[in-house]
């Protein structure tokens, strides 16, 4: 599968806001943000008229490079979204929300949703006590994610154990033992993520 290998800051700047793509960095005064808060490239500091449609595919963009999806697993989880009962934009992000990466950088075991995925794809996590390697795999309500026994004893693992982690009102996370649990589906609401989702729905439905 394809993966952008470019440097992550050109994707906050393209955006135009924080996406917090490098962790701590982008909390420290070394981000491109703070430097450089303009689109990358030549002509990057120019001004443009932005219709209707780059309105839409901007905010379409910004949410597959905030939750770190190419542009076959962004439209896959949409159609799913839109078979589901509700809203469609809100069904889009619950399903990008409960995405096991997102999870598991939601409980504060990873610094960046992309260090989240590394560390599932290396098999460090198990749901409901079944070793889970797949970052898309999607987290269902009550699920126990666990940090996996023989990985607890790692730097990373033991290093958290000192930290206190705030996590969204829809997870509940027990520092000592390395585990989390998904309480319900995250509504709308209990979504921070910065993304008009709207303009996504009316993009794809065109």
């Amino acid at each position: 599968m394809a993966r952008y290998t470019d440097a992550n800051c050109r994707l906050c700047r393209r955006e135009g806001q924080k996406l917090f793509l490098k962790g701590e960095r982008c909390y420290s005064t070394k981000c491109a943000m703070e430097k450089r808060s303009y689109a990358p490239g030549q002509h990057g500091q120019g001004r443009k008229k932005v219709s209707e449609y780059g309105t839409q595919l901007r905010e379409k963009q910004k949410a597959k490079r905030f939750y770190g999806l190419q542009e076959a697993q962004f439209r896959n989880l949409f159609d799913k979204a839109v078979k589901r009962k509700g809203i469609t934009g809100e069904n889009l992000l619950m399903f990008l929300e409960t995405r096991l990466d997102n999870v598991v950088f939601r409980l504060g075991f990873a610094s960046s949703r992309k260090e989240a995925r590394q560390l599932v794809t290396h098999g460090h996590f198990t749901v409901n006590g079944r070793k889970v390697n797949i970052p898309s795999y999607l987290c269902s309500e009550g699920d126990i994610i666990k940090v996996k026994e023989k990985s607890t004893q790692s730097p990373k693992f033991r290093e958290i154990k000192e930290m206190t982690i705030t996590v969204p009102s829809w997870l509940t996370v027990d520092v000592d033992k390395l585990e989390g649990k998904v309480l319900n589906l995250p509504t709308r609401d209990e979504i921070d993520t910065p993304v008009a989702e709207h303009l996504i729905v009316e993009l794809y439905s065109k």
